[in-house]
């Protein structure tokens, strides 16, 4: 009998993930990962990890099955929240889940669940997993959840083969509704409960408070951007000779437009928000164009079609590049059309990639709206996601 350690979460997603398992004929073993302690910032209707686990062991024992907890906190602050830390710092946007997904559930958790002996390691992630063989090498890919509501391939985009060969998603084939339908059957506690929000791990929070741990306030100037001057930039022609123009935020200074307040610290802002900067006066709503952390000045812009939310392309640097389809790789100097998401549940868009020996640019087919340097991107064939990188 193959032996299976899952993700046991104390949500309604891991347990339906649980019981599937044992279903099949697995056996298996449920583990508890403890990632953060300090409330700091934690909004007070959150849930502390001690409920999740008493949920957790609850289910567990419905399903008979041997509950352990793992405290990996260590680990997921020097892994997660410093990485978040210093992104923030430099005026970048990091995505904490598919970190979190990254450094820790299939990395520092997986190494954890392989000292009970396991064959595979599972969660209640809504993607899919499928192989083949490609001359004699078994090749694993990584494909959307079929509940396209709920897909979260999108959160795995860092993982690699290595990591994809040893894990299982029980309930990537069904939809949200049906996981629950499933839970209220087989009376599992945790039926009815809400889904987590927020930062992974940490719950939900007010991220100004819980950045302010590290980084210190600083008052500086609101610069509002006309839309005008923005579409006179924007005039490029797309074609490779104007790559840079193209992939990298637009060079905001502060003679472009006019100050109208103030923020408390150009690090607390990122692209396209539009809560937080307490500015009135205009017809339209106010969004952060872009930050400029050297400077402590906020870039802002009126209206949801200002031009300066949207640009043509991204830019991802060698280093940065990550396939999970090694076999698919591009070569320097190739060019290749795939789907590409900037965020979770951003629907997928076309574009082209073209590999330069700096790294990869990406050239939408149409104008994104909130292109945040720190994100991920990652690049699809129809539903299989081939690899991802970092916004720069």
């Amino acid at each position: 009998m193959k032996k299976v350690v899952i993700g046991l979460s104390g949500g309604v997603d891991s347990s339906v993930a649980a019981y599937l398992l044992k279903q099949q004929g697995y056996e298996v073993i449920a583990l508890f990962m403890v990632n953060w302690h300090d409330r700091t910032g934690t909004l007070t209707s959150s849930c502390s990890w001690e409920d999740d686990a008493l949920i957790a062991k609850m289910v567990a024992q419905k399903l008979d099955m041997p509950f352990h907890i793992v405290d990996l906190s260590k680990d997921y602050k020097k892994r997660v929240v410093d990485y978040m830390f210093d992104e923030y710092s430099k005026g970048r946007t990091p995505n904490p889940d598919v970190l979190c997904n990254r450094e820790i559930k299939f990395d520092i958790f997986m190494d954890e669940c392989m000292k009970f002996g396991a064959d595979y390691v599972a969660t209640g992630h809504y993607c899919q997993k499928t192989e083949f063989d490609k001359d004699g090498e078994t090749i694993y890919q990584l494909r959307a959840g079929e509940d396209n509501n709920k897909d979260q391939s999108y959160f795995l985009c860092q993982l690699n083969q290595d990591q994809l060969s040893k894990a299982l998603f029980p309930i990537g084939h069904l939809d949200k509704p049906e996981v629950r339908r499933i839970a209220a059957e087989q009376e599992l506690p945790t039926a009815t409960r809400k889904d987590s929000q927020g930062i992974c791990f940490v719950g939900k929070v007010d991220l100004p408070t819980f950045l302010q741990q590290q980084l210190e306030p600083k008052t500086g100037n609101v610069i509002e951007v006309p839309a005008e001057f923005m579409a006179k930039k924007k005039a490029v022609e797309k074609t490779p000779d104007n790559f840079k123009k193209l992939c990298f935020a637009y060079p905001y200074k502060p003679w472009n437009g006019k100050v109208i307040g103030e923020h408390r610290g150009a690090h607390f802002y990122t692209v396209g928000q539009r809560k937080g900067l307490n500015i009135g006066g205009h017809e339209a709503p106010l969004f952060v164009l872009g930050t400029d952390v050297n400077r402590n000045i906020i870039y802002v812009g009126e209206g949801t079609d200002h031009p300066g939310l949207y640009r043509p392309g991204l830019f991802i640097g060698t280093e940065e590049i990550h396939w999970i389809r090694k076999d698919m790789k591009m070569e320097i100097g190739e060019s290749r059309d795939y789907l590409v998401r900037i965020r979770y549940r951003q629907p997928l868009e076309k574009a082209t990639l073209y590999q330069r020996e700096e790294g990869l640019y990406i050239l939408f087919e149409d104008e994104q709206r909130g292109i945040t340097a720190g994100q991920f991107a990652a690049w699809y064939d129809e539903n299989e996601l081939f690899g991802s990188g970092v916004i720069a």
